[in-house]
């Protein structure tokens, strides 16, 4: 979607601002944070748009992005590097994310770069917060924006938030209720919760 440059690397700066190209021709935009993660905008056009727009709307989601992914991304024309500006207010406080580890119904809350407590996947707290992951700038993230968007029906399996996470396993069980791993706990709670 943008020009191509094929000795851009990725600036994980504070501050730097990108377009990216999202499925369906649109424009999303993220920022990095001081944690070196990239903060997406609850914004989209069909063509780039001041800064200043972007920066001044709600954040939408914080991704951790694989960094080589960034460069292979800004190198392929689907993300464009827009500038430096200052960190957009609901990117400044550290996010929580949740380690979820296989086969458990326990997970761990952590706040910036540390453990802050234990809970259970179907804490109504935690349903909004990250799963820890690493996402791909240019294969996985397309698809992820247009689910944290919303306005577009989103493909079953793209997780992030604790909530979308626990549907996939419901969905993957009901697929593949003969596949042992797929199989939910016994005490699984559904994630129609309050």
């Amino acid at each position: 979607m943008f020009q191509e440059e094929p000795t851009a690397r990725a600036d994980l700066k504070p501050g730097t601002l990108y377009a990216i190209a999202g499925e369906g021709g649109w424009i999303y935009y993220g920022q990095t944070t001081s944690e070196k993660n990239v903060g997406f905008f609850q914004h989209r056009d069909r063509e780039p748009i001041d800064p200043d727009t972007v920066l001044a709307a709600p954040v939408m989601s914080i991704i951790t992005i694989s960094y080589p992914s960034i460069t292979r991304a800004l190198r392929a024309g689907r993300w464009k590097k827009l500038g430096r500006y200052p960190v957009a207010d609901g990117l400044i406080e550290p996010r929580s994310t949740v380690q979820w580890s296989e086969g458990t119904l326990d997970v761990s809350v952590w706040i910036g770069n540390g453990p802050a407590w234990e809970t259970r996947v179907d804490d109504s707290v935690i349903q909004e917060m990250e799963l820890m992951a690493v996402w791909d700038a240019e294969h996985h993230l397309p698809a992820r924006l247009t689910a944290d968007f919303g306005a577009e029906e989103a493909e079953w399996h793209v997780g992030g938030p604790i909530r979308r996470e626990r549907r996939i396993k419901e969905e993957r069980a009901a697929r593949w209720p003969e596949q042992p791993w797929h199989q939910l706990p016994p005490d699984w709670v559904s994630t129609d919760i309050s």
